[in-house]
C-alpha cells in the first residue's frame, strides 16, 4: 500500500513512518523540512517538501506518488480540514486525520472551557462532543482557530473522499518535545524522596497512551479498510491517576521515595492545577480493539522504561529549576512529613 504522512519528522511521525515500513508499505512524507537535526528514518522514503496552507500547490507531486491512504498527523483548524480534503479527492482513496480526546465536552469542563455537571464514566466515541466552537481562543492565542471538532466534522462529511478519525489521548515516549514525564524523574535525579501533589490532582485520571503503541493504532487505521467512515479512540486499558502514573515512573526509575497528596490550602498556587479534577477523562477502547484487533505492542512497564531512557538522554534544552525545593520542604516540615 502507498501511503502519503503529512507531518512526519517530529514526535509520532517518526515511528509511523518506521511501523509502516516494517510492514512493507510504500512511504512518503510532507513537511517544511525544518525539524531541527537528522531524523532516522528508514532508506526509500519519497519526501516532498512544502508549506502545509500551501498544500493545493502540490498536487502533482502528490499525483505522481499516487498514495492509497493520506495520513494527516496535525489538522488543526477548519481550514485544515477543507484544504486536506480538497486537494486529495480525486488523488487518494481515504483520509485518516488524527484527532484528540479534547474533542469531547468532558474535556471542555476539564479546562473550564463549558459548563455542567461532572460526566460520569469511561467516554466512548458517541460520547457529546465540545459546544463551544474555537475553544481555545482566548486563552492561547497561538492556537485560537483550534478546533478538532470542526476538523472531523469536514473529515468525516466529505462526499466522495472516504475518512476516518483517530482520537488520540496524552501521549508519552521517546520524542515527546513536551517531555510529560522529565518534572517528576528530575524529582527523582534530584534525590528527592517526597513528590508533593494537590489531592484533587493526585486522585485525577487522564488518559495516556504510549507512542508506539499509538502509532500502532493510527497504522491499523491507514491499512485496514473496515476502518474506513469510522471514528475510533485509542489508550491504555489502564487509566491511571496522577499519583498512581509518578509511582510508575518511581518503580521503573527505582526511586524510593513517595508521592504525598496535600490539601490545596496547605499548597502554594504553582502546585495547584487550575483544572476541574473531579472531572476524569477516561476511555472505553474496546471498538478499536473488537472492529482492527488492536492490542498494545508493549507492556506497561516496558512502554515506561523506554519512555524513561530517552527523556534521560535527551532532556529539555533549557532544564528549568522545575519546583521550589525550599517551600516544599516547608510545607513538608509544616506537614510533618519530613
Amino acid at each position: 500500500m502507498k501511503i502519503l504522512l503529512l507531518g512526519g519528522t517530529r514526535f509520532i511521525g517518526p515511528h509511523a513512518v518506521r511501523r509502516l515500513a516494517e510492514g512493507g508499505h510504500e512511504i512518503a512524507i510532507f513537511n517544511r523540512g525544518l525539524t531541527p537535526g537528522a531524523v532516522s528514518l528508514p532508506k526509500g522514503i519519497v519526501s516532498i517538501t512544502g508549506d502545509r496552507v500551501k498544500l493545493g500547490e502540490y498536487r502533482e507531486a502528490f499525483c505522481s506518488f499516487a498514495p492509497d491512504v493520506v495520513i494527516d498527523l496535525f489538522p488543526y483548524t477548519e481550514a485544515d480540514a477543507h484544504l486536506l480534503m480538497e486537494t486529495f479527492q480525486n488523488i487518494a482513496g481515504r483520509v485518516v486525520a488524527i484527532s484528540s480526546v479534547d474533542v469531547y465536552r468532558a474535556f471542555g469542563r476539564l479546562n473550564g472551557i463549558e459548563t455542567g455537571p461532572i460526566e460520569e464514566g469511561p467516554l466512548t466515541e458517541e460520547s457529546p462532543l465540545c459546544e463551544k466552537r474555537y475553544p481555545f481562543r482566548g486563552i492561547r492565542e497561538e492556537r485560537g482557530d483550534y478546533d478538532k471538532v470542526l476538523v472531523e466534522q469536514i473529515v468525516m462529511g466529505h462526499e466522495s473522499l472516504p475518512g476516518t478519525i483517530v482520537r488520540l489521548p496524552m501521549v508519552y515516549g521517546p520524542g515527546d518535545y513536551q517531555h510529560r514525564p522529565y518534572p517528576y524523574l528530575q524529582q527523582m535525579r534530584d534525590g528527592r524522596q517526597t513528590i508533593l501533589l494537590e489531592e484533587g490532582f493526585a486522585s485525577w485520571r487522564w488518559a495516556r497512551g504510549y507512542v508506539e503503541d499509538m502509532v500502532e493504532a493510527i497504522c491499523l487505521a491507514a491499512t485496514d479498510e473496515r476502518a474506513k467512515g469510522q471514528i475510533y479512540h485509542v489508550g491504555e486499558i489502564d487509566c491511571l491517576s496522577m499519583q498512581e502514573w509518578i509511582e510508575r515512573i518511581g518503580t521503573v526509575m527505582g526511586w524510593q521515595g513517595k508521592v504525598v497528596s496535600v490539601s490545596a490550602t496547605d499548597l502554594p498556587a504553582h502546585l495547584v492545577p487550575k483544572l476541574e479534577s473531579r472531572q476524569h477523562i477516561q476511555l472505553d477502547t474496546g471498538k478499536i480493539r473488537r472492529e482492527l484487533g488492536y492490542k498494545e505492542r508493549f507492556s506497561a512497564v516496558e512502554a515506561m522504561r523506554r519512555t524513561i531512557e530517552w527523556e534521560l538522554a535527551n532532556p529539555p534544552e533549557d532544564v528549568l529549576q522545575l519546583v521550589n525545593y525550599t517551600e516544599e520542604d516547608e510545607i513538608i516540615a509544616k506537614l510533618g512529613m519530613g
